[in-house]
């Protein structure tokens, strides 16, 4: 029988911040990258777009019935009053890394990570939204933080956890979801899935 510390887990994503995050809180973690087309649709909501990803995510892997399942997405969006949201996914080249992070600067922007945890024909999923303020930042501190390479592979060209903390003066939400993975949102949902964790 499982023990009641033991919180297996598999893990729909090859991000190492999202296994660290998992292991971290005390998960036993399985990771299996999810191969899925992470294209946006047209006039698709951003809410909904991670919400869809992260469904696709989970159910990608052939786990064993009593296994659960987490897929995870996460996108940076630039809500403006009157406009469109603007998502910003992970730059391809130095010089998108410095757009995003201009249209970052001096800005508040959300971090929404929509997570699908699934268990047979059981699956939970829910979207996790936090406020990030950004301060003002010179071409220098932008080509500088780019320099670093610290911005690639995450979405909106920068980590909070990491040099990019020293230009967030303010969050609102959850700190995890930043990173890359709602914990307390995760840690209900594998609740409900999970009979012995009552």
């Amino acid at each position: 029988m499982e023990k009641r510390d033991q919180l297996p887990i598999i893990l729909a994503s090859a991000s190492p911040r999202r296994r660290e995050l998992l292991e971290s809180a005390g998960w036993t973690v399985t990771a299996c990258p999810a191969n899925v087309d992470e294209r946006l649709n047209e006039d698709e909501y951003p809410r909904n777009y991670v919400a869809r990803l992260a469904r696709a995510k989970a159910h990608a892997i052939n786990a064993p019935a009593d296994q659960i399942v987490l897929g995870a997405d996460t996108a940076v969006v630039i809500s403006h009053i009157f406009e469109p949201e603007v998502i910003l996914g992970k730059p391809a080249s130095a010089s998108e890394a410095k757009e995003m992070l201009r249209q970052l600067a001096a800005n508040e922007h959300l971090v929404m990570t929509g997570v699908c945890l699934l268990r047979g024909e059981r699956e939970i999923v829910e979207v996790e939204v936090t406020k990030v303020w950004f301060s003002p930042l010179s071409d220098r501190e932008i080509a500088d933080y780019v320099a670093t390479g610290e911005c690639y592979d995450k979405a909106g060209a920068y980590a909070i956890q990491g040099r990019a903390a020293r230009y967030i003066y303010r969050i609102e939400g959850s700190y995890s979801n930043v990173v890359g993975l709602p914990l307390a949102t995760v840690w209900r949902a594998w609740q409900q899935l999970n009979p012995q964790s009552d």
